[in-house]
């Protein structure tokens, strides 16, 4: 990890903001969830407007599904009007504003020569590195002006990648996909030589919204999208081009909340970091580096999987099968668990309940801090406990709270996003293939709801002034990050 040996990582974090368009909306934040892990609801499935549905769809030989083979795909559907099922004509396809892109925290990378920057959603649950391009539609440039966009005639260091596509969907139909390229990528202060660029042609109109610029996968290459083959990632990059040390082939996470911004000593800042492991927050956390406690982790389906068999409720320990795994994912806002673990959590919350209407369990906003449970989950045999005011995700009116864990449906595994990565520093080890993690102290537990307006922007923000906010937080919050 010698500086000397790679004196091109100055060991300073990539500083995270939050996005400032993104509202806090559990049941969007939860459809979104059943778009990106394709699973159907299982606590009152009747009752749900939302499920995974067959429909015929042609391959496309004369245009976007005309023509060609016909084959039968999976949509997510909603339930319209009175119908209850598909022969009633109460059904339709997911549109735009049933579900928002849940990029809550975004980074900036610096691409080409010379270089363009660009916010993204750093995601550990994909792998491909896309970004908002001068090949999209003359009318979604027009109509998005603030939106940072690659143009790679005006980089010298880009090169064509001859016949390479990518395309990732999602089950309501939405869809992203275009070409792909090379070009000089920095990040964090490192430069990685001949990336592949994902260049946005197509865009659906929920990868539209949103403020940043596309998407960087931290998950593994082997589920990358690219054809007629996938491409290495930044951090597979990083290793080849023997960027970061030989014994820290890793990057770590820090996602702090918008409810620590006053009264804890960090103020709710988040970074990651490429190549280092950041030494003032294990000293904050009062853990040495010698005591971080890893599992190892499963790749060969591309994400950063482990066991984790039991959740426990104020002691109460939930036993699950052994063979449960749960999936580690910056890109999920919620923590999503089996039914019997969610039921053993609600069932300690005074007033919770399932609210179908809602598609997830709520809780009395009056709720106080002795009131809610000490969760904590296994993680490879270690439990590791959910801060309680993660409990709550968001407002949900009437005087309830969306809960921050919700059910996975008929998922088989478990996903652990924000609702349990903020409680914690976390180490992704892609050379050990083991997944770090240590709990963070926090002072006070802060249960209040979003605001109102929470993650509303100015429509006028221009671009300039959105990147001039994240330089301008970065130097303010030099010292805090050494916390």
């Amino acid at each position: 990890m010698s500086s000397q040996l790679h004196p091109h990582i100055s060991h300073t974090p990539i500083r995270v903001i939050k996005n400032e368009k993104y509202i806090h909306n559990g049941t969007k934040s939860y459809v979104h969830l059943m778009r990106k892990w394709r699973f159907n609801p299982t606590i009152e499935p009747q009752e749900s407007k939302y499920f995974q549905g067959k429909q015929l769809a042609q391959q496309g030989k004369f245009a976007p599904n005309v023509g060609g083979r016909a084959t039968t795909i999976t949509r997510l559907k909603k339930k319209v009007g009175s119908g209850t099922d598909e022969g009633s004509g109460g059904v339709g396809l997911v549109e735009a504003e049933d579900v928002q892109n849940d990029a809550l925290y975004l980074a900036e990378v610096l691409v080409g020569t010379p270089p363009q920057g660009f916010l993204l959603d750093f995601d550990t649950g994909s792998a491909d590195l896309w970004v908002w391009s001068k090949n999209l539609p003359k009318k979604t440039l027009q109509n998005n002006p603030s939106k940072a966009v690659y143009d790679p005639t005006q980089s010298s260091s880009f090169t064509n990648k001859n016949g390479a596509t990518w395309d990732i969907s999602y089950g309501d139909g939405s869809s992203a996909s275009g070409t792909v390229g090379t070009d000089i990528l920095t990040l964090g202060g490192l430069t990685i030589e001949a990336q592949a660029i994902e260049l946005a042609n197509h865009l659906s109109q929920s990868f539209i919204e949103g403020e940043g610029s596309g998407l960087l996968g931290l998950a593994f290459s082997n589920i990358n999208t690219c054809r007629p083959e996938p491409v290495l990632t930044p951090v597979d990059m990083l290793i080849q081009q023997a960027n970061i040390p030989k014994d820290a082939e890793l990057f770590t996470c820090k996602l702090g909340s918008w409810r620590d911004a006053t009264d804890e000593p960090d103020h709710g800042e988040s970074f990651y970091t490429f190549g280092f492991i950041h030494q003032p927050t294990l000293d904050y956390c009062g853990v040495p580096a010698a005591n971080i406690y890893y599992t190892k982790i499963n790749s060969s389906a591309g994400f950063w999987q482990f066991s984790s068999t039991s959740v426990t409720v104020n002691g109460k320990v939930t036993k699950r099968a052994k063979s449960n795994v749960s999936i580690a994912d910056t890109g999920t806002t919620l923590a999503l668990l089996d039914d019997a673990s969610c039921y053993a959590i609600y069932k300690q919350i005074p007033g919770a309940k399932y609210s179908s209407s809602y598609q997830g369990f709520i809780f009395p906003a009056s709720v106080t801090e002795a009131q809610l449970p000490v969760v904590s989950i296994d993680v490879g045999g270690r439990s590791f406990v959910v801060q309680k005011e993660d409990l709550g995700f968001a407002d949900a009116g009437n005087g309830y709270i969306y809960g921050g864990i919700q059910s996975r449906g008929d998922m088989p595994l478990d996903i652990l996003g924000d609702t349990f990565l903020k409680a914690h520093y976390v180490i992704f080890d892609v050379g050990n293939k083991r997944l770090g993690v240590v709990p963070r102290p926090e002072q006070k537990q802060n249960l209040s709801a979003p605001p109102a307006g929470d993650g509303q922007a100015e429509e006028g923000n221009s671009k300039k002034n959105f990147f001039a906010r994240l330089l301008g937080r970065n130097k303010k919050v030099e010292k805090q990050a050494e916390l």
